[in-house]
């Protein structure tokens, strides 16, 4: 049984290794005028490219609209604060293996300020060591709803009462928004950027 386990690990890990782009980067000449205006927005924005999951939304582009907005704010506009935001990005990034977002936030979040043992820590799927109070509370918040698909009372009343019903609210929609990123380029088979971080297939627990 040991043994198939580790068969089909393995199988996993090559499959994962040479997975193919199934939605690259659209020509410029093969796009429509509103796509083309999607793509000039993001890029003005306070983004300032277009890269990994806008470039596979670009083929419903009245989503990518909506959802780049929305987006926008609780990356940049969070009510729980923008150290505290990658620091949840990544636990989010982390729960699906998602490469790009992981390679793209990583040293962000260490630019923010979060140190890069607590960085490794999520990557290989463990607690981090020496957590803040902040740290400590959206970290249990993200895995019980990550894991049990709500968060307990205590969980609740510690996130309410440092950041308020916003801090909630929006910490709750920061993590449905790049869980919907994740999903779409792991549907897609996104790639992770050359020389970015990249996540261990398999997490050690």
């Amino acid at each position: 049984m040991k043994m198939r386990i580790l068969i089909a690990m393995g199988a996993l890990a090559v499959a994962t290794a040479y997975a193919q782009d199934r939605m690259p980067q659209m020509p410029a000449d093969k796009m429509t005028d509103v796509q083309k205006k999607v793509v000039a927005d993001i890029v003005a924005g306070p983004r300032g490219s277009f890269v990994g999951p806008f470039v596979v939304l670009l083929r419903s582009p009245e989503l990518e609209d909506r959802v780049q907005k929305v987006g926008e704010y609780l990356r940049y506009k969070a009510a729980i604060g923008r150290r505290n935001t990658e620091f949840v990005i990544l636990l989010t990034a982390r729960s699906w293996s998602q490469q790009f977002e992981w390679g793209q936030h990583a040293p962000i979040a260490e630019k923010e300020g979060i140190q890069r043992e607590k960085i490794a820590a999520i990557a290989d799927g463990r607690r981090p060591p020496n957590m803040t109070d902040e740290e400590d509370m959206l970290y249990n918040f993200a895995q019980e709803l990550l894991n049990n698909k709500t968060v307990s009372q205590p969980t609740f009343d510690r996130v309410k009462a440092k950041f308020g019903e916003p801090g909630v609210v929006d910490l709750t929609g920061l993590m449905g928004y790049y869980t919907t990123l994740a999903m779409i380029m792991n549907v897609a088979q996104t790639p992770g950027e050359d020389g970015a971080p990249r996540l261990p297939v398999f997490p050690r627990q």
